[in-house]
C-alpha cells in the first residue's frame, strides 16, 4: 500500500502461487476437445483476468496461434484483459434502462467512484463497466454489483447501493 492506495496487482505469470494454477489449468485442458475455450475460461474463472502475457503464454503451451486466443478473450464479453477490483457494478445500457435514466446514473457512479467506465478505483474495490440489457427491463434503470440485480434505481439510491460493497 503507498498513499493508502492498493498497489496494482502483478501480473499472475510472475506470482509463484498464481502460476500454479495457471499451470494447472494449462495441464488440465490440454488434451481436452476446443481446448482454448475451455483454458481461457477457467483461467477467466480462478485468476479473474487474462492478461496479455498470460494470452502469449496460453498460446505456447497448447501450440495455437496468438491470434486463435486473443480472438476468444476479444469476442466474449466474459473475458477481461485487466484485473477487476473486489466487486464489479455494471450499469445496463439497454433500451428500457437507456430510456430509463441510465446515463443520469453513469455519471452519478463515475462522480462517486472517481472513475471513468471501465476503470476500477484507486483501493481496487470498485470496477465500473457497462453492459447490454440484463433481462430486468421492468425494473429499469438498472444496476447490478457481483451479480446482485437493482431495479428502478434512482441517483439518490447508488449511494447507498455502493455502500453495501465495502
Amino acid at each position: 500500500m503507498l498513499n493508502g492506495l492498493v498497489e496494482a496487482p502483478q501480473d499472475p505469470l510472475v506470482v509463484p502461487a498464481q502460476r500454479a494454477v495457471i499451470d494447472r489449468i494449462l495441464e488440465a485442458g490440454r488434451d481436452t476437445p476446443g481446448a482454448a475455450m475451455v483454458v481461457l475460461n477457467e483461467l477467466q474463472s480462478q485468476i479473474g483476468y487474462v492478461s496479455f502475457p498470460m494470452q502469449e503464454y496460453v498460446a505456447r503451451r497448447l501450440r495455437v496461434p496468438r491470434s486463435q486466443i486473443y480472438g476468444v478473450i476479444s469476442f466474449y464479453s466474459f473475458f477481461t484483459t485487466k484485473p477487476r477490483g473486489k466487486h464489479t457494478l455494471k450499469l445496463c445500457l439497454g433500451t428500457a434502462c437507456y430510456v430509463g435514466g441510465i446515463t443520469k446514473l453513469i455519471e452519478k457512479a463515475k462522480q462517486l467512484l472517481g472513475v471513468r467506465v471501465g476503470e476500477t478505483t484507486g483501493d481496487w474495490r470498485i470496477t465500473l463497466e457497462t453492459c447490454r440489457c440484463v433481462g430486468a427491463c421492468s425494473q429499469a434503470p438498472t444496476v447490478t454489483i457481483d451479480g446482485d440485480v437493482y431495479g428502478r434505481v434512482t441517483l439518490e439510491q447508488l449511494p447507498e447501493i455502493l455502500a453495501r460493497y465495502p
